[in-house]
């Protein structure tokens, strides 16, 4: 008897134990180092970003650069972040999409984005591409990945995506038009939306993967993240997810999972469900539209009238 109490009281912690494991999530913030805004300098948003992940005890993020950006002032702020402990990554010099530059000239831009950042204390080699576009087909495709491996790099892809910089946009837009924003409904509009997002990838990812494989959250460095980010996340910690670096993400075997297909624009995760048959109409969130984004904030009222 006693040795069947024990088998069952096994069999029942397997069960249980899967979902009583903390999902885990990396972030990462594309863009940096984002000029001024409406809502604040790009100093005050760095300034923002570091005290609240440091507040948050966030192990580590990963600020992908569009090298364009740098100059006199905004390398200061770039070397914040890696003083406070944070890492910089490569998100090309022009930020165009490699569809539209082509095989030969965005490794170009890469390399010359690469030659600015190289020196900078805390620099990995990853590099993420605008606007997820790897290419315009599986040929382009193929040849961008072999020549940024022969640059050194290694892809530093996303699992979830989200419209996060279009929510800043509209906030910054009503920055500029002097009109009144309540920011306790505007945070709440911003992590209900991403963590709706979080969940979206995460369960394709158990359907087309059988397991939540150690995420990489796409976010921007923009006004929103500044705000919010803190608040998403409290709130991800409430529903048992576990904050970690993006090196750590990075050495999931979805890292090695690359599919050979066109469709990479949502991310890592709706390629390989894509590879598998789940049509593109089926990849996307419901609020990686912005006709979607412009009547929830409405009705939301975060504008005050």
């Amino acid at each position: 008897m006693k040795n069947l109490l024990r088998y069952l009281s096994v069999v029942l912690s397997l069960l249980i134990a899967p979902t009583l494991a903390a999902r885990e999530i990396a972030f990462t913030f594309d863009d940096a180092p984002t000029p001024d805004s409406a809502l604040m300098t790009g100093q005050e948003r760095t300034t923002r970003l570091i005290d609240t992940l440091i507040a948050a005890k966030v192990p580590d993020a990963l600020f992908f650069v569009k090298a364009d950006y740098i100059n006199n002032d905004t390398q200061k702020r770039l070397k914040q972040y890696t003083a406070a402990g944070f890492h910089l990554a490569n998100h090309s010099y022009s930020h165009k999409s490699a569809s539209e530059l082509g095989i030969l000239d965005y490794p170009a831009d890469v390399y010359k984005a690469h030659l600015l950042l190289k020196s900078y204390k805390n620099f990995l080699p990853y590099h993420r591409f605008p606007f997820l576009h790897y290419g315009k087909d599986v040929a382009a495709i193929t040849s961008l990945q072999q020549s940024l491996t022969e640059l050194g790099y290694k892809d530093g892809y996303v699992t979830i995506d989200n419209f996060d910089w279009y929510v800043s946009s509209l906030l910054t837009k009503a920055a500029e038009e002097k009109k009144t924003i309540d920011y306790d409904k505007a945070r709440k509009f911003y992590v209900e939306m991403l963590y709706e997002s979080i969940e979206f990838y995460d369960a394709m990812a158990k359907k087309s993967l059988g397991r939540s494989p150690q995420h990489v959250m796409l976010l921007h460095e923009n006004d929103a993240a500044a705000l919010f980010v803190g608040d998403l996340i409290a709130h991800l910690r409430t529903k048992g997810w576990k904050i970690v670096s993006p090196q750590q993400a990075y050495q999931d075997p979805i890292a090695r999972n690359f599919p050979n297909v066109a469709f990479h624009k949502q991310g890592r995760v709706a390629a390989i469900a894509n590879s598998k048959g789940v049509p593109e109409s089926e990849l996307r969130h419901p609020s990686e539209n912005v006709e979607y984004l412009d009547k929830a904030f409405s009705d939301a009222k975060i504008i005050v009238k």
